[in-house]
């Protein structure tokens, strides 16, 4: 639905004692996959833009410190003019707004089509064009079905490590907070967006204790977003990962 409506009062209070009661932190929400920011199409980017301000006020309402986002589909047009389309939605959507406390992360995508945001280059490019435009920060979120259907092989410790690197020098590690944990159904650089349960895909348990426990990341806020084909797929996917997290006794995470 491109309407959302606002938490009640009552529903605010009862997500801050949640919060408290579970020491949910940092709390990450995910913007509509309707919303097409860089979109050609006036109709489809004036919905957009009104659907994206409502996931904005309602972070700031709920008191989420990130709300990750895809950067959208560049269907249409070329990438630079889809870019250019998207930071100036961004602007649009978020006009007047004062936000405290809060980020938007880019999410890097599996590449299929025109999505924008195939490479780490690319995110990057979105960043310093909306920086400074916007009343609040841009980093990033990593998938890792993602990284591994667009190219990245961060199932192998090589591939891993390279990954890393290049995420440090193109990005900056320090503007990578949130880490969306997912295995692949899809080859290496299908680009294939096809999340699979932990260990169940191409990535596989022992690529996901490399990720989880890898020096530069498991300090890394690490959401899962896998099926849920049967009941408890979820909390199993959660154990899966606390399991792999639990072979470094040094591993610190948090979870959302």
């Amino acid at each position: 639905m491109w309407r959302a409506a606002m938490p009640s009062g009552e529903q605010l209070r009862e997500m801050r004692e949640f919060r408290a009661a579970h020491d949910l932190a940092p709390l990450v929400i995910h913007d509509s996959y309707l919303i097409n920011l860089a979109s050609a199409d006036e109709v489809i980017r004036e919905k957009s833009i009104a659907a994206f301000r409502g996931e904005l006020e309602r972070a700031f309402a709920i008191g989420a410190e990130y709300l990750v986002m895809h950067p959208g589909s560049a269907k249409d047009h070329t990438l630079e003019s889809g870019i250019d389309t998207l930071v100036r939605s961004l602007q649009a959507a978020s006009k007047g707004l004062k936000p405290k406390g809060f980020k938007l992360l880019l999410e890097n995508t599996a590449g299929a089509g025109a999505t924008i945001g195939r490479s780490l280059e690319e995110l990057r490019r979105i960043r310093e064009l909306a920086q400074g435009k916007l009343p609040f920060e841009i980093g990033y979120c990593l998938d890792t079905c993602h990284l591994y259907a667009s190219g990245y092989d961060v199932s192998t410790a090589k591939g891993l490590d390279q990954t890393v690197r290049e995420a440090a020098s193109v990005l900056g590690l320090e503007n990578v907070p949130v880490i969306h944990t997912n295995d692949s159904k899809g080859d290496l650089a299908s680009r294939l967006d096809r999340h699979a349960n932990i260990g169940e895909g191409r990535i596989g348990l022992a690529g996901f204790r490399r990720i989880l426990n890898h020096p530069e990341l498991r300090s890394k806020a690490f959401v899962l977003e896998t099926p849920i084909d049967e009941p408890g797929d979820d909390q199993r996917n959660v154990d899966a990962l606390k399991s792999l997290c639990r072979k470094s006794p040094t591993t610190t995470r948090k979870s959302s």
